[in-house]
């Protein structure tokens, strides 16, 4: 009888230390967020200084000679975001009816395209006046390595269409 009542206290003991440790860390890791708001929201600045960084970076691999600067500075301009960030109009659908929204993301839509247009034709004639290596070169970095698995995941839906 008394190895049995041991055996039960020293259980009960290491079930409730376990369960102490358990609830300790349940409310550290509830009390800190893994990623605060902050840091997780979008930032124009730090968007636009990337974005530079890359461009730069690109520029400095393609050792571009002095006739290609102009083409460069054109692309440069061509690709640039032309919307601010945000789009103040989408602020504004929750006013309209079903219609009205879905007519407003149809003009989004062929904003988008022709941007997508612009930017394609100033990539081409961009392209030309580099060199072949630098065509490689080009090609590599603007390949879109980046996107993840959501972006495969929806190129997979789409093709399964």
């Amino acid at each position: 009888m008394n190895t049995l009542r041991k055996s039960f206290i020293i259980g009960m003991t290491v079930l409730g230390l376990g369960s102490a440790a358990f609830t300790a860390h349940a409310q550290d890791t509830a009390a800190k967020p893994r990623h605060a708001y902050t840091d997780t929201k979008f930032d124009p600045a730090k968007f636009a200084e990337k974005r530079a960084a890359r461009q730069q970076k690109l520029h400095d691999a393609l050792k571009l000679n002095a006739s290609q600067e102009t083409a460069w500075k054109n692309y440069m301009a061509a690709i640039q975001p032309k919307h601010p960030v945000g789009h103040a109009e989408r602020a504004s659908f929750k006013s309209l009816n079903a219609p009205d929204r879905a007519e407003k993301m149809l003009e989004f839509s062929k904003l988008r395209i022709q941007h997508q247009e612009t930017r394609l034709a100033a990539m081409k004639t961009f392209y030309a006046t580099l060199s072949p290596e630098q065509q490689k070169t080009f090609d590599e970095a603007t390949m879109h390595k980046g996107h993840g698995r959501k972006h495969h995941r929806m190129m997979r839906r789409h093709q399964q269409q």
